[in-house]
């Protein structure tokens, strides 16, 4: 009797690792919306330890990069700058060789650049997504990362004209969902990186003259000032922020979009101060480009000062709150195409 033969079985590829590099507040949260995409992989981040990269590392498996940003040679701590960007260059080359990851999606900032620099040595794919921050004029890490992208995307189309490959997507979707209850509470929030004294003072100014009837707290970042007879935290971990956003009717917040987007898709009034540069707040004006871009579409008041602020409190509570979100299904349709032809080419090449 012939022997018989079994054909070798089909052996399905095997997932790709991922490193997804992003530092904290928005860039970080603009990544984990991507979750349909990597969750799917073997994956693990790559982000800075403060709040939500915190919050992210007791989830995922994590490494962290000190805290470093281009701006920061400009804002007067150039040795601490350089220190915190030489330990990411030695450190970012230790988890690349470790990990050994076959793509890297990645939305920045600073911190992340030499993440990205090694993985493109290694042979990763390299996908860069410009900041969500940036709907006039390129981020600098965008424009140093994207000589090193296969992919580069960004939300807005004036910036096909510094990335004329790069596929646009519109971020921001207005919901129809109905508000939901909330209390009669006032959050003010920094974010997760720097104080914002100014802004803190601000608010304290309105609530001694009164415009703050109903419950006022304030997290005003490591350091950062506290006055007197308000209720006041440092910092809270990220999903102690999402809890006091259920309650809060209203957030005073700076400009930067993780906070933007998150009060938002919580249904609170949202009124933002953006960081300047000139007052030695943040390292550029780009707070202001995101401010105003989200206040033309209605979703937010803009507050420069104690008028502004006072007039904001005034104008929101008089309308209705709305819901909004960044919505990624179509950048995430997108990304898992690019995946899955890097798996099949993985399987022709094996």
């Amino acid at each position: 009797m012939a022997e018989t033969i079994k054909a070798p079985e089909a052996v399905s590829p095997s997932p790709l690792k991922i490193c997804l590099a992003g530092s904290g507040g928005g860039h970080i949260r603009q990544l984990l919306d991507l979750e349909p995409v990597w969750s799917k992989h073997d994956y693990f981040f790559v982000t800075e330890d403060l709040a939500l990269g915190a919050t992210v590392g007791k989830r995922h498996r994590a490494h962290f990069l000190p805290h470093f940003a281009f701006g920061q040679l400009r804002l007067g701590g150039p040795l601490a700058a350089l220190w915190n960007a030489a330990t990411s260059f030695v450190k970012s080359a230790q988890i690349i060789l470790k990990e050994r990851p076959d793509v890297l999606i990645s939305e920045g900032a600073g911190a992340m650049y030499f993440i990205v620099l090694w993985a493109r040595l290694s042979g990763a794919c390299i996908i860069i997504l410009e900041s969500f921050a940036r709907f006039e004029a390129p981020s600098l890490f965008g424009r140093l990362a994207s000589p090193l992208a296969h992919h580069m995307i960004a939300y807005a189309e004036p910036l096909r004209a510094f990335y004329p490959k790069a596929t646009i997507f519109e971020p921001v979707r207005i919901l129809q969902d109905a508000a939901p209850p909330k209390q009669d509470m006032v959050f003010v929030t920094v974010g997760a990186t720097l104080p914002f004294d100014r802004m803190v003072q601000m608010t304290a100014e309105v609530c001694r003259d009164g415009d703050i009837p109903g419950r006022l707290l304030v997290q005003t970042g490591v350091g950062g000032v506290a006055p007197e007879g308000l209720e006041v935290l440092e910092s809270l971990p990220f999903d102690e922020v999402q809890q006091i956003l259920d309650m809060a009717s209203i957030v005073i917040c700076h400009g930067g979009t993780g906070s933007l987007i998150t009060a938002l898709s919580k249904g609170c009034h949202v009124i933002a101060t953006p960081r300047r540069a000139a007052l030695g707040e943040h390292y550029d004006d780009h707070q202001a480009e995101i401010t105003d871009a989200f206040a033309r579409r209605g979703l937010i008041q803009v507050a420069n000062n104690v008028d502004e602020l006072k007039a904001a409190l005034a104008a929101v509570r008089n309308r209705p709150r709305v819901v909004a979100t960044s919505d990624p299904a179509e950048m995430i349709a997108f990304i898992g195409g690019l995946l899955d032809r890097d798996t099949a080419g993985r399987k022709r090449a094996a």
